[in-house]
């Protein structure tokens, strides 16, 4: 049994990570769908190949960390290590001989070793950069991921949207509709919204920058 492990929604400030592992004795009906990296396909082509990959695998497993659990987990370890930690954790449920995995940290031979460290068994690790646009069965767990994320995203955006009626943006920091997002949000209600991760900097720097204007007055 193999098994491919990819992440989607690291980097945004708004959100869940979602992690998704699928496993499957042979890969032959994933090299027929022809199966690339999530982010070069469009919504409904990540859609439609997600279908086909459920259908294909022999078992997949999701994991989503909302925004909050990402906050209370970045007091003790870095994105680098939850990333190893939620891997492990798929790994552990779908049991494979060999694991293919997009690798989170400039040393993917590292992250590798460190996903292989406190597991209850020992399958081969291939960890490498880029993985989904080099394995098929990362290709498969990375669009799983990014079209879950992507629904998780679309009902925080309708939550979040319906109290401001402008709209929330990518999620992404550097987005200056989401920075507008969240300004707005602050300046309106006083705190940061749901599902925004108040570790990751920008959302500290709006903490900060509303602290200081009430300092300033």
């Amino acid at each position: 049994m193999i098994c491919g492990i990819d992440e989607a929604g690291r980097g945004p400030v708004i959100g869940p990570i979602v992690v998704a592992g699928v496993a499957i004795e042979d890969e032959t009906p994933l090299l027929k769908l022809g199966l690339k990296d999530s982010k070069q396909l469009t919504p409904s082509r990540r859609e439609f190949l997600a279908k086909k990959i459920r259908e294909s695998v022999s078992d997949y497993e999701i994991i989503i960390v909302p925004a909050e659990d990402i906050d209370d987990m970045r007091r003790t370890m870095t994105m680098n290590e939850l990333e190893v930690h939620i891997f492990r954790r798929i790994i552990e449920k779908l049991k494979p001989d060999i694991c293919y995995v997009d690798a989170a940290d400039v040393n993917d031979v590292r992250f590798g070793r460190n996903i292989l460290k406190s597991l209850s068994f020992k399958p081969k690790i291939i960890s490498k950069h880029k993985a989904d646009s080099i394995y098929p069965i990362v290709s498969a767990a990375s669009i799983l991921a990014k079209t879950i994320r992507d629904k998780e995203v679309h009902k925080i955006a309708k939550e979040l949207e319906a109290k401001l009626d402008i709209p929330l943006g990518s999620g992404y920091p550097a987005d200056p509709t989401t920075k507008n997002f969240l300004s707005t949000w602050l300046d309106r209600y006083g705190n940061l919204p749901p599902h925004v991760r108040r570790s990751w900097k920008t959302a500290r720097n709006l903490l900060e920058e509303k602290q200081n204007r009430k300092l300033d007055v």
